[in-house]
C-alpha cells in the first residue's frame, strides 16, 4: 500500500508548468498519487506533460488565458477528478482567492491558510503584522497615503539612498533606487506605472537603502497543528534586475548566534500568521543586524538548496502536512549537512541586458555527477517559448563544504553544452569564479559593483581560440579546401567565420599534425587532439600556454558551436551568415513573444542607424527595435497593443534601399 491509498488521496493536479511542474510530479509518484498535468497552447509537448499521468489542456499559450486562469485550472481539476492541488511557484501560487476557491470546491490546496496569503500579498501589511510581533524591520515608510508629496515628505525622513517597492510586488517588478531628492518624482512616477501594469496595484512602500547589505532567507515549516521549525538559511545575493541567479545553503560567514536568532525571528513571523506549510521569510542582513523584507507564502525556487543540506522532501512534506500530518522532526531533531549552491540557466542574453530568448533547444548535454542534481522542464529538441519566465534549469551541487561545492558547480557548469538560443551558461562561471564570491563577500549590489556590462563579451583571446577550434575541426572534417600542391609544399587552408557580425579569416597549415595558424596578422602554432562524442567532437587545444579542453557541435543552417571551460560562442560559416545578413538587412522581425507598446515610424519614413522604430513589452520588459541602418520604411506591420510571437515580421524597409546604408 502506498501513502495516498492509506489516506484515500489519489490525484494531485499541478498548476503550474517547467522544471517546479517536473520536480512536483517526482515526489508525488513516489506517495502513490496519479499526477495531473496542465498545458497552454506553448506546451503541448512539454516534459511535464511527458512526466504526469494525464494531461489537460488550459487554453492558448498567453499566461492570463491559461496557467494564471483560476477558473480553467479549477475546472480541469473538477474533470479529473483532482483531489489536490499544488500551485508551485509564480502564476497561483500566492493567489488568496485561488486559494479559497480550491477549499469551496472541495479540493486540497497545498500552501498556507487563505489569511496568511492575503496578509503577506501587501508588503505593507506584511510590515505591520511583523513589527507588532517584534520581528526587526527596517526604517521605511508603508503606509496609505500614497500621494506624492507625502511620500517625498516620508522620503527625506528616512534618509537616501532609499528603496521603492510595489506594496503587491515581487520578482523584483516596481523596484527603484533613488540616490536624491531630485530624482524623486520621476522615479515615483515610473514605479506607479511599472507596479500597476505588474500586479494591478500602484501602492509604493519607501525603505533605507543598505547597498552592502546581504540578501538572507530562512526556510520556514508549519503543520496543521501549530508546530512551526526553521530549516536554516540560505544567501540569496547575488541578483540581477532583483531577481535571483545564485543561491547557496547555509548562507556563509554567520555566526551561531546570528543563524539561531533570525531562525527563531523567521518562525516567530509564521506564527504571527497562522501558517501551514512550506514558506520563506526574507531578510536583509547588514553589520550583524538582520531585518525583515517579507514572507514568500510558497515553496521558493531555490528550494533545492535545503533540500540538499538537510536530507528532507520539502514537497513530501507539503502534501503531508496539507492533509494533516504533523510535522515528522523537531527543530533539535534537524540536522545541518555540507553545503549546497544552485546556479539558475535561464535562456537569456547578458549582453543584451538579459533580454529573454527563445528557439528550438538543438542540443542539449548535462554531466552526471553524485553530488550534482538538475531539477530541468525541458530536454533536446524542445522549443523553448518567450511566454514564460526564462529559467529552464537549475543546477544544484553539493559538498563538504562551501569551496568543495564551489568547486563541483563549476565543473559542472563547465560540461554543461546546450545549444539553440542564447542562455546564461558562461556569466554564471564568470560570477563564481569571481574571487570576492569565493571569498564570501557578497552583497545584494555584488553584480552592479563587479560584473560590468562588458564582462560577458568575449575576450581578444578568447575569440582566437574559438575561432581556431572551429577551423581546426573544419580541417579535421573536411580537409584543406585548397587542395594544391606547389614547390614549397601543401597551400595553406583558409577558413572564414563569422562571431558577433563580424568576420574572420583564419588560415590554417599542418606540419605532420602540428598546426601553424594565421588570425588578424598573428602567426601561432597549436596542437590538437579528437575524440568522437555522440554529438560533435571534443578535444584538447595545445598552444606553449596552455591546454584547454573544448566541445564543439555542428548546428543546422551551416553554424558551429564552440564550448571553452570559461566560454562559448555559436559560429557561422559563410553560407549561414550571408542568409542572416539579408534578412536582417530588410526585414525586422519580433525577437521574442510579446506586445507592441509604441510605433514611432510608418510607411515613407527616412529613418538613420540607431532610431528606435518601435518598442514591445515581453516578460514586463521593454525592449526597443532600432533600425539597422538608414533607409526608407516601406512597411508597417503592427500597431500599439498587438501581441505578436518570435519572428513575426514587424518592419521592413523599401526594397530600393541600399543596404549598406
Amino acid at each position: 500500500m502506498s501513502w495516498a491509498s492509506d489516506n484515500n488521496i489519489h490525484r494531485l493536479l499541478v498548476a503550474n508548468r517547467g522544471e517546479i511542474a517536473c520536480r512536483i510530479i517526482k515526489t508525488a509518484k513516489k506517495l502513490g498519487l496519479e499526477t495531473i498535468a496542465v498545458y497552454s497552447d506553448a506546451d503541448a509537448d512539454a516534459l511535464h506533460c511527458i512526466e504526469a499521468d494525464h494531461t489537460i489542456h488550459i487554453g492558448s499559450s498567453s499566461p492570463a488565458e491559461s496557467y494564471l486562469n483560476s477558473h480553467r485550472i479549477l475546472a480541469a481539476a473538477q474533470q479529473l477528478n483532482a483531489d489536490m492541488i499544488h500551485p508551485g511557484y509564480g502564476f497561483l501560487s500566492e493567489n488568496a482567492d485561488f486559494a479559497q476557491c480550491c477549499q469551496r470546491s472541495n479540493i486540497i490546496f497545498i500552501g498556507p491558510p487563505v489569511k496568511a496569503i492575503a496578509e503577506m500579498g501587501s508588503k505593507s501589511r506584511a510590515k505591520t503584522i511583523m513589527s507588532q510581533a517584534g520581528v526587526p524591520i527596517i526604517a521605511g515608510y508603508h503606509g496609505q497615503n500614497q500621494s506624492t508629496s507625502h511620500l517625498l515628505k516620508e522620503a527625506k525622513q528616512i534618509g537616501f539612498p532609499l528603496l521603492i517597492k510595489a506594496a503587491s510586488g515581487g520578482g523584483g517588478k516596481g523596484m527603484r533606487v533613488i540616490n536624491d531628492v531630485a530624482e524623486f518624482n520621476n522615479v515615483i512616477e515610473s514605479a506607479r506605472r511599472e507596479a500597476m501594469s505588474s500586479f494591478g496595484d500602484p501602492i509604493l512602500l519607501l525603505e533605507s537603502y543598505l547597498p552592502s547589505a546581504r540578501h538572507v532567507e530562512v526556510q520556514i515549516f508549519f503543520d496543521r497543528q501549530g508546530k512551526g521549525v526553521y530549516l536554516f538559511d540560505r544567501d540569496c545575493s547575488l541578483q540581477r534586475r532583483h531577481q535571483k541567479i545564485i543561491e547557496e545553503a547555509p548562507a556563509p560567514g554567520l555566526s551561531d548566534s546570528i543563524r539561531k536568532a533570525m531562525g527563531e525571528a523567521a518562525v516567530t513571523a509564521g506564527s504571527a500568521i497562522g501558517y501551514e506549510g512550506a514558506g520563506t521569510v526574507e531578510f536583509l542582513l547588514a553589520n550583524d543586524r538582520f531585518y525583515f523584507m517579507e514572507v514568500n507564502t510558497r515553496l521558493q525556487v531555490e528550494h533545492p538548496v535545503t533540500e540538499r543540506i538537510t536530507g528532507i522532501d520539502l514537497v513530501q512534506w507539503q502534501i503531508k502536512t496539507a492533509c494533516g500530518e504533523p510535522l515528522p522532526l523537531a527543530q533539535n531533531e534537524l540536522i545541518c549537512q555540507g553545503h549546497a549552491i544552485e546556479a539558475r540557466i535561464y535562456a537569456e542574453d547578458p549582453s543584451q541586458n538579459f533580454l529573454p530568448s527563445s528557439g528550438r533547444l538543438i542540443h542539449l548535454e548535462w554531466p552526471q555527477h553524485d553530488d550534482i542534481r538538475i531539477d530541468a522542464g525541458v530536454q533536446q529538441g524542445d522549443f523553448f517559448s518567450s511566454w514564460y519566465d526564462p529559467m529552464m534549469a537549475k543546477i544544484i551541487a553539493w559538498g563538504e563544504n562551501r569551496q568543495a561545492s564551489i568547486q563541483t558547480l563549476i565543473q559542472t557548469l563547465e560540461t554543461t553544452y546546450l545549444t539553440g538560443f542564447k542562455n546564461n551558461r558562461d556569466y554564471l562561471l564568470l560570477l563564481i569564479n569571481h574571487s570576492d564570491f569565493q571569498q564570501e563577500k557578497l552583497s545584494t549590489s555584488f553584480i552592479s559593483q563587479h560584473i560590468n556590462k562588458h564582462a560577458s563579451t568575449l575576450s581578444r583571446l578568447q575569440k582566437k581560440y574559438l575561432l581556431s577550434i572551429a577551423a581546426l575541426y573544419q580541417y579535421h572534417m573536411y580537409g584543406a579546401n585548397i587542395d594544391i600542391a606547389s614547390s614549397t609544399g601543401s597551400m595553406p587552408s583558409i577558413h572564414y567565420f563569422y562571431l558577433d557580425e563580424s568576420e574572420y579569416c583564419i588560415q590554417v597549415d599542418n606540419n605532420n599534425g602540428f598546426y601553424q595558424l594565421l588570425l588578424a596578422d598573428e602567426h601561432y602554432a597549436m596542437k590538437v587532439s579528437w575524440k568522437e562524442e555522440k554529438q560533435g567532437l571534443s578535444g584538447l587545444l595545445h598552444d606553449q600556454k596552455t591546454t584547454q579542453r573544448f566541445r564543439i557541435l555542428p548546428l543546422p543552417r551551416q553554424q558551429l558551436a564552440v564550448f571553452l571551460p570559461d566560454c562559448s560562442a555559436t559560429l557561422s560559416l559563410p553560407g549561414a551568415q550571408a542568409t542572416i545578413n539579408k534578412t536582417a538587412d530588410q526585414l525586422l522581425t519580433a525577437p521574442m513573444n510579446g506586445i507592441i507598446t509604441t510605433v514611432n515610424v510608418k510607411k515613407g519614413t527616412t529613418v538613420q542607424t540607431g532610431n528606435i522604430l518601435l518598442t514591445m513589452e515581453a516578460m514586463k520588459m521593454e525592449y526597443a527595435i532600432k533600425a539597422p541602418h538608414d533607409g526608407v520604411i516601406g512597411l508597417v506591420e503592427r500597431q500599439p497593443g498587438d501581441q505578436v510571437g518570435l519572428g513575426d515580421i514587424l518592419i521592413a524597409y523599401q526594397e530600393t534601399t541600399d543596404a549598406a546604408g
